[in-house]
């Protein structure tokens, strides 16, 4: 449908609008009443019968009231407070591949939409873990099998920190009501076998490990089912450093490739047999078999974001040519964009939707022109490269050097021969078990042929590089660098745009100045992990949990933390006593910062930690570090021994105190310690058995940091605790509730700020309900 303005119903500018329209409401901090939606969407078809700029209008209406209420209506779908901490009696359907850790499983379980099922659960999505027990360990769980057990939920709450994963926008795009765990484990039963495309995709995925031993099959599951469970963090690393994660979990040109040899196919049968041109014409019988293919493997895929964008081109020329029509290529992805627009507008909360419509979009534009396969290949390279570097840059915060190189390599031989051999032992063994082993054997032995290429280039130094995390400025500078950099040959002023690339690529990383410092509480759960930073020196005080049941807060937390901060290297880590919920973390953070010095107490079994003794100074940029306890003479016992450090600026003060109980406390109180501080640690997570009143008197900061897990079973901090601190004045500020706490102590005073809400987001969890642990509200006081 053409306007008279030239503005299509159906087009890039309404694509583009509707686009605008639904990133701006996930970018809002609230999402709009229901009556103003509504009322967007009456005006946004109203407008859309019209032509020219109020048909785009309208579209940006479109998406705006669209997709706030789909936001809404996830909001809705997750479980009141009310309802957590029951245990509660389900059945219904594994519906994703689960996922075997080291002492659980992990699965996606589709609740029953019947009246014998919790009214609040009925028909929604949750995510679960099945620990292993005392006899034995937590069953092997299947994709499509139907159970009944008994399960302790609550609703989606996730870590905030900078340079992190947000957990909490995760389930609200995906839909998920409620996380939670297995209990009664001999109350579960199977209620049916493993059916459907899940069951089949799992089953599957075990023949691949069964007929290619000790792990090789791992990439094959990838490539062919998109089944990514058995890939090792050191096989991420090496994909991420090389930048073809894209690759590995069956991209759109894979779906692309599939449709062509289904065409190729179809051609070929249509060949050998003319007669059949007279019931359907070759090329509409070519262009049905694509769209099949492309389905097909779609399917098999799980039906992820880039296998549907490329099903729906492909569907779109498809349908074309069935009814005799030409549609240009911009006109088929604004179609498959708005499809998915309007099925699901939170697919833009996830990375792939923009890595997979934008990358096709940029080839579109540079690459309009037929050219020869080889130059043609080489262009779309470099062009991805270039125009999707932004975009990476900001989503990932990191960026590949040797990705262009490994790229040129992985996508023909990957694309060309390891997956049509996956594909092919898929479908022989579909056929009859076991035919399909020698397909994946070969598969295997081809892609391990490229593999070595790749290792040696994540150890090099192409290999990924980390970004600080920039402005909100700097995603649109950098993309009009981008697009600047791909307009023709001769177009003036390229190297001035060079300029716009530094505020994405070389952010500015806000460091203290001579004399001040940072403290920047990690939002760790229920632990501990502290960033110290001067104007050249960092010092990282403890470093966060990690539980045998899969979750490190050093990787999953800390090491992004830091480098979302800038954070190169740390000049010291201190360990302040060796509990797991603050040494847990120490050996991802090891692992990702190369040997920095680390200070433990005296008999706390710390590899190559260097004793953290009362009396221990030094001075960074003009700021002085003091260790007030433990004494040399004191004995190791746990809690009691954490180092008590004492920070002193130009400006202000701070102190870091571990988990120590109200008898050290006292001590340092008897003895005269220098304990007046601006910004202090509350000891030992707010627990009844600390923070003595004379203790609290003898600090009494501006500020107090807590550092808890939401909900957490201590039921940290105390309110009386809490109380203690605010009474002396002080402003308490708690990770739980406010995600990572930054701190400056600087010339304009003490000035703090939390990351939700530094960056508030609609789907926040902490700012939608109260604690449901009973304990006072820890936001800071006005």
């Amino acid at each position: 449908m053409q306007g008279a303005a030239g503005t299509p119903l159906i087009g890039p500018a309404t694509a583009a609008a509707l686009l605008a329209g639904t990133t701006a409401c996930m970018l809002l901090p609230r999402l709009p009443p229901p009556w103003m939606a509504l009322l967007a969407l009456a005006v946004a078809i109203a407008l859309l019968r019209r032509h020219g700029a109020p048909r785009v209008a309208g579209a940006l209406l479109l998406g705006l009231g669209w997709a706030a209420l789909h936001g809404a209506h996830a909001l809705s779908q997750q479980l009141p407070h009310d309802w957590e901490r029951r245990e509660l009696a389900l059945r219904g359907t594994v519906v994703e591949l689960p996922v075997r850790e080291a002492r659980r499983v992990r699965f996606v379980f589709e609740v029953d939409d019947a009246d014998d099922q919790p009214p609040p659960l009925r028909g929604r999505v949750l995510r679960l873990s099945w620990y292993d027990g005392h006899d034995g360990p937590a069953p092997a769980v299947r994709a499509g099998e139907r159970w009944t057990l008994h399960a302790r939920v609550r609703a989606p709450r996730g870590l905030r920190n900078p340079g992190g994963v947000d957990s909490e926008k995760h389930a609200a795009a995906q839909r998920i009501a409620a996380t939670g765990y297995v209990r009664r484990p001999d109350r579960a039963r199977r209620l049916q076998p493993a059916q459907g495309l899940q069951g089949w995709r799992d089953a599957m995925s075990a023949r691949i490990d069964a007929a290619l031993p000790e792990g090789r099959g791992r990439f094959v599951q990838a490539l062919a089912l998109g089944d990514t469970r058995a890939l090792a963090d050191e096989d991420w690393d090496v994909l991420r450093a090389n930048g073809l994660t894209h690759l590995i979990a069956i991209s759109g040109f894979h779906v692309g490739l599939v449709a062509g040899l289904f065409a190729l196919a179809v051609r070929g049968v249509w060949w050998a047999w003319p007669a059949l041109g007279r019931r359907l014409r070759r090329p509409i019988a070519a262009a049905v078999g694509a769209a099949c293919g492309a389905l097909s493997y779609a399917a098999v895929a799980g039906f992820a974001l880039p296998t549907v964008r490329t099903l729906l081109m492909i569907a779109v020329v498809a349908a074309a040519r069935l009814a005799r029509r030409a549609v240009p290529a911009s006109q088929t992805l604004a179609l498959a964009a708005i499809a998915v627009l309007l099925a699901d507008p939170l697919a833009v909360l996830g990375a792939g939707f923009w890595l997979s419509f934008l990358g096709v979009a940029w080839l579109l534009w540079c690459l309009p022109g037929v050219q020869s396969p080889v130059r043609g290949f080489l262009s779309a390279q470099g062009v991805a490269t270039l125009g999707l570097l932004p975009l990476t840059a900001m989503l990932f915060g990191q960026a590949s050097l040797a990705g262009p190189f490994a790229n040129l390599v992985a996508v023909p031989w990957w694309s060309l021969v390891v997956v049509p051999l996956s594909l092919l032992g898929l479908g022989l063994e579909s056929i009859h078990a076991g035919l399909g082993a020698w397909a994946w054997q070969a598969a295997v032995g081809c892609f391990e042929l490229s593999w070595p290429l790749f290792e040696r280039l994540a150890a090099s130094p192409l290999s990924v590089w980390w970004l600080p995390e920039p402005r909100a400025f700097a995603l649109p500078l950098a993309m009009l660098a981008a697009f600047w950099w791909l307009l023709p040959r001769g177009t003036p002023g390229k190297v001035l745009a060079t300029l716009l690339w530094l505020p994405l690529l070389w952010p500015d990383r806000r460091l203290p100045a001579q004399g001040e410092f940072d403290v920047v509480a990690i939002d760790v759960g229920q632990g501990l992990s502290v960033l110290v930073r001067t104007a050249g020196h960092t010092l990282l005080y403890d470093m966060g949990p990690a539980v045998e049941d899969g979750f490190d807060a050093g990787e999953r937390a800390v090491v992004p933390a830091l480098r979302g901060l800038g954070v190169r290297r740390l000049d010291l880590a201190m360990v302040s006593h060796a509990d797991n919920d603050h040494a847990g973390g120490w050996p991802a953070v090891r692992r990702a910062f190369a040997a920095p010095a680390v200070s433990a107490p005296d008999g706390a079994g710390i590899d190559a930690a260097r004793p953290c003794r009362a009396g221990d100074a030094w001075t960074w940029d003009g700021v002085r570090f003091r260790v007030l306890h433990p004494p040399a003479s004191f004995p190791y016992l746990r809690n009691e021994s954490s180092c008590v450090l004492r920070i002193d600026g130009r400006h202000g003060s701070a102190l870091l105190t571990g988990d120590i109980g109200d008898v050290v406390e006292r001590t340092l109180v008897r003895a005269g310690a220098p304990l007046r501080a601006d910004v202090a640690l509350v000891p030992h997570h707010g627990s009844a058995g600390s923070s003595d009143p004379a203790f609290v008197a003898a600090v009494r900061p501006r500020l107090a940091l807590l550092s808890t897990g939401f909900g957490n079973r201590f039921r940290h901090p105390r309110p009386d605790v809490v109380a203690r601190w605010r009474a002396t004045g002080a402003a308490t500020w708690d990770t739980a509730r406010e995600g990572a706490v930054r701190v400056r102590v600087g010339a304009d005073g003490v000035a703090a700020t939390g990351e939700r809400r530094h960056a508030p987001r609609w789907w926040d969890a902490a700012r939608r309900a109260d604690r449901p642990d009973g304990a006072a509200p820890t936001s800071p006081e006005s």
